[in-house]
């Protein structure tokens, strides 16, 4: 069962405060019973202190230093906090006691002779507090005094000490909910005005933002990781449907042409020669469609966000191999630079980067003279190891030169030639030197050239 977020946060301080509650509580509770019990024990002891030196016991009889003590009121009254004493030989018999004992005895506890404190302990219906020490003659212990005063009206305080605590403890947790929901209810409120707000914004108004309060640090911060999300996704659905658009034209042309290619073909009977024309150029259409679709797949691919296997490459023979592969299949000439004279090794994928260079390789091709070199360089400096691809082409003017890397996108220095792509060659090498961790840089002037470099 889903339980709101207010009602979780009243009862959670609820249950905080009644933990601080009941250790207060016990805090007072144990206050009172130290301070009162270390009252009464140090009567006891200011009593035995006063008469141990005042009673003996020679030859199994007691003698007292002075007798009339045993008459004080203290020793033969009941009534208002009476301190009760008797003398006990080695075994515990009793020799004499104060008067206010009448019939009744002190408990003899022999393992508790020499310890020097006092405990309670419940004599009929009354509770008394007792301490008990040695008596001595000439170094040879005869017998034991102990002394006990009267607990009842202690027990009597702790007992309704006890009630009133316990009392006031669900009186006042019932009313620190209460202030606590309040209190909940009051910090949740601008969480549900945010809630509304957010609600109201759909796909049709992503540009609204949601105003932030102000005055309370943590909302603020809430609402700015909303709006910022909410421009993340503004962006991305615009994007999307960028893409959507672009992808639809890129295959809407060859597509209308493909069409008007064969009817023009079935209109009427024509020769062995035009039929190999339009169909030539039905093929073309399709080629272009194919890499358009492989390339949209290989892009999708890439951001799917499956992981790569990274493992070392060798940078130097691994360029190599892609120049031999591309000079085989191109009359484009390739010159291969090379800083190091010793392998270089890299942490990457190799399919992937086999892809960043063929793209890159592709890209200028297209926009290079068609005399002009192209260039492969590897090196290393002191703080990374580079590979550079570069031409002497027609080059990117600064305005493009931010959105060479979006789908479909088109330099316009290409528009209105007779170049063929899809304009998304450059943005799977983006994606995939971001999965690789390749910092991935270009440089670019339009007449004389551009550069690509890749960095670990």
């Amino acid at each position: 069962m889903n339980v709101s977020y207010k009602k979780q946060l009243s009862r959670r301080l609820t249950l905080l405060v009644a933990g601080i509650f009941l250790l207060v509580f016990g805090v007072i509770y144990g206050v009172v019973y130290v301070t009162v019990v270390s009252s009464i024990d140090r009567e006891l002891r200011l009593e035995t202190d006063e008469h141990k030196d005042q009673i003996f016991i020679v030859n199994g009889e007691i003698r007292f230093l002075h007798k009339n003590e045993w008459s004080e009121m203290e020793h033969s009254q009941i009534q208002l906090n009476p301190i009760f004493i008797e003398i006990v030989d080695p075994e515990g018999k009793s020799m004499d006691r104060s008067p206010n004992l009448r019939d009744n005895h002190l408990e003899f506890f022999p393992d508790r002779a020499n310890s020097g404190q006092a405990w309670t302990l419940k004599a009929g219906s009354r509770y008394l507090r007792q301490m008990q020490i040695p008596l001595r003659n000439a170094g040879k212990m005869e017998g034991f005094l102990l002394v006990a005063q009267s607990f009842d009206d202690a027990q009597a305080l702790f007992t309704k000490l006890r009630w009133i605590l316990l009392i006031l403890f669900p009186i006042v947790l019932m009313i620190v909910y209460w202030m606590m929901r309040d209190q909940a209810n009051r910090t949740v409120r601008p969480i549900q005005q945010l809630i509304r707000k957010a609600n109201q914004v759909t796909q049709s108004n992503l540009s609204e933002r949601i105003q932030s309060p102000g005055n309370q640090e943590e909302i603020t911060q809430l609402t700015h990781a909303i709006n910022d999300l909410l421009g993340r996704l503004e962006k991305a659905i615009k994007r999307e449907q960028q893409f959507t658009s672009d992808a639809s034209h890129e295959l809407r042309t060859p597509l209308s042409v493909l069409r008007g290619t064969l009817e023009v073909m079935i209109r009427k009977p024509r020769t062995p020669e035009e039929y190999e024309q339009k169909i030539e150029l039905a093929l073309q259409s399709i080629d272009r469609m194919t890499g358009t679709i492989e390339q949209l797949l290989a892009l999708a691919r890439v951001e799917s966000g499956q992981s790569i296997v990274l493992e070392e490459l060798d940078l130097l023979s691994f360029s190599e191999e892609v120049i031999s592969r591309k000079s085989g299949s191109t009359r484009k000439k390739i010159e291969f630079v090379s800083q190091l004279g010793h392998p270089v090794f890299v942490l990457t994928n190799e399919k992937s980067l086999q892809i960043i260079l063929d793209n890159l390789l592709d890209n200028a091709f297209k926009y290079a003279g068609d005399s002009a070199p192209l260039f492969l360089e590897v090196g290393k400096n002191d703080k990374e190891v580079y590979l550079k691809v570069s031409d002497h082409g027609v080059g990117i003017s600064s305005e493009d030169l931010p959105y060479i890397f979006d789908p479909f996108f088109r330099a316009k220095s290409s528009h209105g030639s007779k170049k063929t792509g899809a304009g998304l060659g450059l943005a799977i090498v983006k994606k995939l030197c971001d999965e690789l961790k390749i910092r991935l840089s270009v440089e670019s002037q339009a007449g004389k050239g551009t550069t690509f470099k890749l960095s670990w």
